[in-house]
C-alpha cells in the first residue's frame, strides 16, 4: 500500500478492519468525554456550593462582629456588675464564634477550610474540563479518520487509508493523554 495505487481486495478488508477499529475507538473516545464532562459539572457544583457556603460564614461573621463591638459600646455605659459580667460573657462567646466561622479544622467547615475546599474543587473541575477537551479533539480525529478511510474503499487510493491510519493514532494518542496523564499535564 503506498502512494496512488489501487488496493486490492484484500487491502479493503483490511481498510475495513482499520475503520472498525477506528469506530471503536471513537466510542471509547466519546465515552470517555461524556464522563469528564459530568465530572466537570459536578465538580463545578461542589465549587459553588462550598463559595456559597463560605459567603454564608462570611455573612454570620460579619453580624456577630458588629454585634460584638456594639455589645462593647454599650458595655461601656453599664455600671452593675452583674450586668458588666454577663455582657462581657456573651461578647467573649460572640467572639469565639466569630473566630469559629473563620476557622474551623475539625468539622472543615470554617471560612478558610470551605475556601480551600472550593479552590480545590474549582483546580479538579479545570481538570476534568480539559481532559473533556482533550477527548473532543480525539473524537474529532477518529472521525476525520474514519471518513478519510472509508474514501481510501471507494477511491482505491491507499494513501488515503495510510493518512486515516495516522490520524487515528493521533486520536488514540491523545485520547490516551487524556485518560491517563498525569495532572500536571492539564
Amino acid at each position: 500500500m503506498s502512494g496512488h495505487h489501487e488496493t486490492p481486495e484484500g487491502g479493503n478488508k483490511r481498510i475495513a478492519l482499520l475503520i472498525a477499529l477506528l469506530a471503536l475507538m471513537l466510542a471509547f473516545s466519546e465515552i470517555g468525554g461524556g464522563n469528564a464532562e459530568q465530572e466537570a459539572v459536578a465538580k463545578n457544583i461542589e465549587a459553588s456550593n462550598l463559595w456559597a457556603f463560605f459567603q454564608a460564614k462570611t455573612i454570620r461573621g460579619t453580624t456577630v462582629r458588629t454585634a460584638v463591638e456594639a455589645m462593647e459600646v454599650d458595655l461601656a455605659a453599664v455600671t452593675d456588675e452583674a450586668a458588666r459580667q454577663r455582657m462581657s460573657k456573651r461578647i467573649e462567646s460572640w467572639k469565639q464564634t466569630a473566630a469559629r466561622y473563620d476557622s474551623e479544622p475539625e468539622t472543615n467547615e470554617g471560612r478558610k477550610e470551605l475556601a480551600a475546599r472550593a479552590k480545590e474543587a474549582e483546580a479538579r473541575r479545570d481538570i476534568a474540563a480539559a481532559r473533556d477537551d482533550k477527548f473532543d479533539i480525539a473524537s474529532g480525529l477518529l472521525q476525520i479518520a474514519i471518513v478519510i478511510s472509508s474514501a481510501a474503499i471507494i477511491t482505491g487510493v491507499a494513501l488515503l487509508a495510510w493518512t486515516g491510519a495516522g490520524l487515528g493514532l493521533l486520536g488514540i494518542a491523545l485520547m490516551a493523554l487524556a485518560q491517563f496523564a498525569p495532572t500536571a499535564l492539564f
